[in-house]
């Protein structure tokens, strides 16, 4: 073994890159939502997974659609991504529905990571609503919750 060699494999193991999970919708026209979320980390160095809660159908003009994925499949999506690998910080953005944020709560209580970021998205820059006023009061008190259990 050459002298100095186990020391730059300890400085990679202490360089870790950080590991961000993103929880939202893809947005076709790619100014929002995973796709965002994938330019912003990547600029930074960052890795991403990402959980899809919703897809639209967008252009600059606005939203022509919103398709909501199933709760059952956002939960799968949760389920392979935080058993498998360690996430250092969770992003959640658009979760379209009262029941996708109770899942993401359970997820995480089962799978903890050291922050989590609640930064809800309900209407589009356009003025669609993407999310109904339901998910900004479950929302709130996830939070409550996440924040006795020390996930800030």
């Amino acid at each position: 073994m050459e002298a100095g060699s186990g020391d730059a494999a300890s400085s990679a193991a202490a360089a870790k890159v950080p590991h961000i999970l993103t929880v939202a919708g893809s947005n076709s026209r790619a100014g929002a939502g995973i796709q965002a979320d994938h330019k912003a980390c990547a600029a930074r160095g960052v890795y991403c997974s990402t959980v899809i809660a919703a897809v639209t159908a967008q252009n600059t003009v606005g939203v022509q659609g919103v398709d909501n994925v199933s709760e059952e499949f956002v939960a799968e999506q949760l389920e392979s991504v935080l058993s498998d690998m360690r996430v250092d910080m969770v992003k959640a953005r658009m979760l379209p529905s009262p029941g996708i944020v109770r899942i993401l709560r359970n997820s995480l209580n089962k799978f903890p990571v050291q922050a989590l970021v609640v930064d809800p998205v309900m209407v589009s820059t356009s003025g669609d609503v993407l999310a109904g006023l339901s998910v900004l009061a479950v929302f709130r008190y996830v939070q409550d919750q996440m924040l006795r259990i020390g996930i800030v």
